[in-house]
């Protein structure tokens, strides 16, 4: 793991659309509910199966709720062989809770809207 990215600095690559890969590490329904833009869910618990989505990427973000177990996953990440030596893994300092750019939220399907009533 290279170190950790502030909120801002992160807000920043987005907005001169730098190449960067965010990898969300909460459960589907929290990262359904609300992340940021363009990021990519691979739950903790499912990373070390998931990882080889990340092979080639040169900047990984990785982000949970408070920066905590998103430093676990950086370190993980970084220590895959998959990834490059040149590849930089962050982990978003302050998490989700830092944030405070925009959120964007998984459409809900038709069947998230419960039981039809016969009324």
């Amino acid at each position: 793991m290279d170190a950790e990215i502030s909120p801002d600095e992160l807000a920043d690559l987005l907005d001169a659309d730098a190449d960067v890969c965010i990898v969300d590490i909460r459960p589907a329904a929290q990262f359904d509910r609300g992340h940021i833009p363009d990021s990519e869910n691979v739950p903790f618990h499912a990373l070390a199966d998931e990882i080889e989505r990340l092979d080639g990427e040169e900047r990984i973000v990785t982000v949970c709720p408070h920066g905590k177990s998103s430093v676990q996953a950086a370190r993980l990440i970084a220590s895959y062989e998959g990834v490059s030596d040149a590849a930089r893994v962050e982990s978003l300092a302050g998490g989700l809770d830092a944030w405070d750019g925009d959120l964007e939220a998984a459409e809900p399907s038709p069947t998230d809207e419960g039981p039809e009533s016969p009324f």
